[in-house]
C-alpha cells in the first residue's frame, strides 16, 4: 500500500511538537496551511489502492497458461503496472490493454510495449480500475490486494461474458471458489475463474413426450436444481455450470428411466441435447428449456 510520505508526516509530527510541547506561537494562517498540505499529501496518497509489486515472470507464463490466453483473446489487466502481463499476452497473439493510476508506470509500460514490439496490439492509460469497462474483455489478468478482488467482483460477474476467464496471482475472491488453482511455485499461487452464466429461477421444457419443470439455485458456479416431471421428483446428479454450458442428469426413482442433459444457456433460453436411457432403449433429442 501507498502510504503517506516520509517528509510530510516528520514535517508534521516536528511542526505539531513545536507548538504543543515547546509553546511556540504561530499564526492561524500557518496552521491552516500546514494542515492543507498534510491533507492534501494524504489524499494523494490514498489514491492508489494497490502498493505495485511485480508479478514476477515466470507467474505471469502459468497465469497466460492457466487462462489458455492466445490469439483472438483480449486481455485487460487492471492495476497493470509495467504492463508485463498485457506485454506478454500479446507475444502470444491476443490484444488487451492495461490501466494503472500511477501515469509513470503507464509510461514504463508503453515503453516496455515498444521494446517488445508489440506497441500496435496494446495500450496502456491512466484510469482508476473501478472506472474501466471490462465488457469488452473476455479475459482478466490481475494481481491485486483481497479486498480490492472483492470490490471488483460485483462488476466482473456483471460485465463480462459467460465464459469469460479471470486469472489472479496470488489472491483470491473469497466465496467465488476459484474453478482452477495451481499450486504454490516458489510462495506464488494462480487462481481462475470462468464467468458463470445466470440461470437462477424456473425453467420448462418437454423431452420425450412428457413435461419438466425446474427449479435452479445457483451460488456463482455452484448449482442446486430441483426437477420434475408429471408430478413426480426426479434424482438429480452430476450438474455442472461452466461459463455459459450447463449439464446435469435427471433420474426417475420409479423406473430408473435416465436423462441426461447437455445445452448452453443464452438468451433467456437453455438449447441443446438430451440422451434419453430407458432399459434398453437409448434415444438423442434437442432440448430447449424457457424460463416460467
Amino acid at each position: 500500500m501507498n502510504t503517506l510520505p516520509t517528509f510530510f508526516k516528520s514535517f508534521f509530527l516536528i511542526f505539531v511538537t513545536e507548538i504543543c510541547i515547546k509553546g511556540k506561537s504561530v499564526s492561524g494562517a500557518t496552521i491552516a496551511i500546514v494542515f492543507l498540505l498534510f491533507v492534501h499529501s494524504a489524499a494523494d496518497a490514498q489514491k492508489l489502492d494497490v502498493a505495485y509489486v511485480p508479478t514476477p515472470d515466470f507467474v505471469v507464463e502459468k497465469m497466460l497458461d492457466l487462462a489458455d490466453v492466445g490469439p483472438g483473446d483480449y486481455v485487460i489487466d487492471p492495476g497493470c503496472g509495467d504492463g508485463r502481463i498485457v506485454i506478454a499476452a500479446a507475444k502470444r497473439g491476443a490484444f488487451g490493454h492495461g490501466v494503472d493510476l500511477d501515469p509513470q508506470r503507464i509510461e514504463e509500460a508503453r515503453e516496455n510495449a515498444e521494446k517488445a514490439g508489440v506497441a500496435d496490439k496494446v495500450v496502456f492509460v491512466v484510469e482508476n480500475i473501478f472506472d474501466t469497462d471490462f465488457s469488452r474483455a473476455n479475459v482478466i489478468a490481475m494481481y491485486l490486494f483481497p479486498d480490492i478482488n472483492i470490490r471488483l467482483r460485483p462488476t466482473l460477474l456483471n460485465n463480462l461474458e459467460p465464459g469469460s476467464r479471470i486469472v489472479s496471482h496470488d489472491f483470491n475472491m473469497d466465496e467465488w471458489k476459484p474453478d482452477q488453482q495451481h499450486g504454490k511455485m516458489e510462495d506464488h499461487a494462480v487462481y481462475l475463474w470462468i464467468v458463470p452464466a445466470k440461470v437462477q429461477g424456473n425453467w420448462s421444457w418437454q423431452s420425450a413426450g412428457e413435461e419438466f419443470k425446474m427449479s435452479a439455485n445457483q451460488e456463482f458456479q455452484k448449482l442446486e436444481l430441483g426437477i420434475s416431471s408429471e408430478g413426480r421428483i426426479l434424482e438429480v446428479d452430476n450438474s455442472l455450470l461452466s461459463g455459459n454450458r450447463i449439464s446435469f442428469t435427471a433420474t426417475n426413482p420409479l423406473n430408473s428411466k435416465k436423462y441426461v442433459y447437455n445445452g448452453r444457456a443464452e438468451n433467456g433460453a437453455i438449447t441443446g441435447i438430451v440422451q434419453v436411457h430407458d432399459g434398453d432403449y437409448k434415444t438423442v433429442e434437442n432440448w430447449t428449456a424457457v424460463t416460467d
